[in-house]
């Protein structure tokens, strides 16, 4: 084939009508044309492009010549050439560098590391949280036990260098309509943070707007208001005022005595009332970060998010809480972790189960059950503990603390903050407001 071509006049139906029957063909930059194979009955449209040594074609659909349904423009024609060739482009590339990339492997991967993670954090060859969602609503799983089987999504086999928002939001829309938006969240997070490591591992082998294509087609659209809304009002049930936060640890004491936790419970529970923090960095915690003399906890800082993060966080605590804290103070190693409870083994041959060794706190299930009678027994049934966190946010706020103390202290972001607890930031700029309010009127 010639290096160069004549462009015929393909722009226009008038233009292609006065052409002879047979194909021609018209630039659109170098290595691509856009062709134009005329019959007797119309026309359709072609494009061609350089591959190696030779070229490539393929049909992309029918001229307008008689406007009907479906047909294509000049215009139209050169921008499904584009596409298509694009699309073969990334084709070829993908199996030029050997298996294609699925969501299936990505997944794959990301739960392999997640998983590794937990073991490292435990030191227990236990599975995270996000190899269960991925796997019952992504990759599919067999029945097991009690457990139901779940069919593999479509969206699991598709090629990563062929993902659409389409596909994206295809799979967001099969979600149950039982779903919380929190749980809803929560899985889709997972699934984005699967996808994009494995974009940024493989970028030379994937599109470039890969990463774009997974924050479009997993954005929450058409669903931010109902989904912010429905997330609020679950935080305003849970804010509870002091009185409340208090007969909650008043029944964490009783039920820790009356189950035998020795404490444990209870001081677990205590510190994190006081501090706001998340369970997972209070179970991080060592002896040497209660400084008694400056009325502090060193709190080490949540592994969300990305980036670099101040290696202790500052969190004063009042005397009471020191005073209960310090049977474990004493007499310890500095670099042991403060919180440790009771491991139980069973009797051989019996029922009965046994005081084995102690170890630090693991994961959040472990408060699970007693959280349970907790609650009840402070009359407080639908309380979840993540309310002692939402709490202490919200008695920052009231105490007119800047916002970004209030959020330094709590390991989150300002944005975070003001988008979660407006209400309450009003509040209090209404009550500093109302102190520059002077008598004016004569």
């Amino acid at each position: 084939m010639s290096r160069t071509i004549n462009d015929a006049p393909l722009t226009t139906r008038e233009a292609r009508r006065r052409l002879e029957i047979g194909v021609h063909w018209r630039s659109v930059d170098a290595d691509i044309h856009v062709g134009y194979r005329k019959s007797k009955r119309g026309g359709v449209w072609l494009v061609r492009w350089r591959n190696g040594q030779g070229y490539r074609q393929a049909t992309i659909g029918t001229a307008d010549d008689a406007i009907t349904t479906g047909t294509l423009d000049y215009r139209s024609a050169v921008k499904a050439a584009l596409f298509h060739v694009m699309a073969a482009r990334t084709e070829a590339k993908a199996a030029a560098d050997g298996p294609p990339l699925t969501v299936r492997s990505a997944i794959e991967s990301y739960i392999e590391t997640r998983d590794a993670r937990e073991r490292r954090r435990t030191g227990r060859n236990i599975r995270s949280d996000a190899s269960r969602r991925l796997e019952k609503f992504v990759l599919g799983r067999p029945a097991r036990g009690k457990r139901a089987a779940a069919d593999a999504s479509a969206l699991a086999e598709i090629p990563l260098h062929k993902v659409t928002e389409d596909d994206l939001r295809s799979w967001r829309s099969s979600l149950p309509s039982h779903f919380k938006p929190a749980g809803i969240q929560r899985l889709v997070s997972d699934l984005k943070a699967a996808l994009n490591s494995c974009a940024e591992r493989h970028f030379s082998r994937l599109p470039g707007g890969l990463l774009s294509t997974i924050k479009r087609g997993l954005r929450m659209a058409g669903h931010e208001h109902d989904d912010d809304d429905e997330v609020a009002v679950a935080r305003e049930n849970q804010i509870l005022s002091d009185e409340q936060v208090t007969s909650l640890i008043a029944a964490a004491l009783e039920i820790d005595q009356e189950q035998g936790w020795d404490g444990d419970l209870y001081r677990l529970l205590l510190v994190m009332a006081a501090t706001g923090a998340r369970f997972s960095q209070v179970a991080r915690l060592r002896v040497m970060d209660v400084q008694t003399g400056a009325r502090r906890i060193m709190m080490p800082p949540s592994r969300k998010g990305r980036g670099g993060k101040a290696s202790l966080i500052s969190v004063p605590v009042g005397r009471d809480v020191l005073d209960a804290l310090a049977p474990v103070l004493l007499g310890r190693e500095k670099s042991a972790h403060l919180f440790e409870r009771w491991r139980y083994k069973q009797q051989p041959g019996t029922i009965r189960w046994e005081k084995s060794s102690r170890g630090p706190w693991q994961t959040p299930s472990e408060i699970v059950r007693p959280w349970g009678e907790i609650r009840v027994k402070a009359g407080l049934p639908d309380v979840i503990p993540y309310a002692l966190r939402h709490s202490s946010i919200v008695r920052g706020i009231r105490a007119n603390l800047p916002t970004r103390l209030v959020a330094a202290i709590h390991d989150t972001s300002i944005a975070m903050i003001e988008r979660h607890y407006a209400r309450y930031i009003a509040d209090g700029l209404d009550t500093l407001a109302a102190r520059a309010v002077i008598p004016l009127a004569a």
